[in-house]
């Protein structure tokens, strides 16, 4: 497996979504953020919200894209070809539906579920980038999904959620690495 160079977290941008379990995507990568004390900046030119970790021989880009879920794919295609960076490198942090609150999981490829972030994120880089999937549980019926996203989860919920993104982001570093067998074993045991 590549090395990954850039996390993206998937969510939408402003102080109305901020609670919303569409934005478990950004709520994980501020949590990387916060313990590798580094801090976002706006960064016009990639469309979004960039950080550099570079600590203990590890060094990778974080990016919010601030362009709206759905236009996701521009923000993080602008940053992945200022810095050459592949997209079997790019791991996407996104919330998912079909897993429950408390479960996170890595893949690498596939489509994109209904994923509005997913669909435009394929549709600029195709579909070979990592993904981390974090659940935020479903609301019962398809056409309930465009209101619950854009919801605040329960309390509970959001400990559950917020607990797993903890958990996942131990395994950072094995991903930055290549070491995807030790980051999915790692994680998918305890999650």
């Amino acid at each position: 497996m590549s090395s990954v160079q850039l996390i993206v977290g998937l969510g939408n941008p402003g102080d109305k979504y901020e609670q919303t379990r569409h934005n478990a995507g950004f709520w994980f990568v501020d949590e990387i953020a916060r313990q590798f004390g580094v801090e976002f900046r706006p960064e016009a030119k990639f469309l979004g919200h960039a950080a550099r970790v570079q600590s203990n021989g590890l060094d990778f880009w974080l990016l919010k894209p601030t362009t709206f879920m759905n236009r996701s794919g521009q923000s993080i295609q602008a940053l992945a070809k200022f810095y050459k960076i592949p997209v079997e490198s790019i791991l996407v942090v996104h919330d998912e539906l079909d897993l429950p609150p408390g479960v996170a999981k890595l893949k690498v490829g596939g489509g994109h579920g209904g994923h509005n972030g997913l669909r435009d994120t394929i549709a600029a880089m195709g579909k070979e980038f990592m993904r981390l999937r974090i659940g935020v549980g479903h609301p019962g019926h398809k056409d309930m999904v465009v209101d619950y996203v854009l919801k605040s989860p329960s309390k509970t919920d959001r400990q559950l959620i917020d607990d797993v993104s903890y958990e996942a982001t131990r395994v950072v570093p094995d991903l930055v690495k290549g070491d995807w067998a030790k980051a999915m074993q790692d994680l998918h045991t305890k999650s």
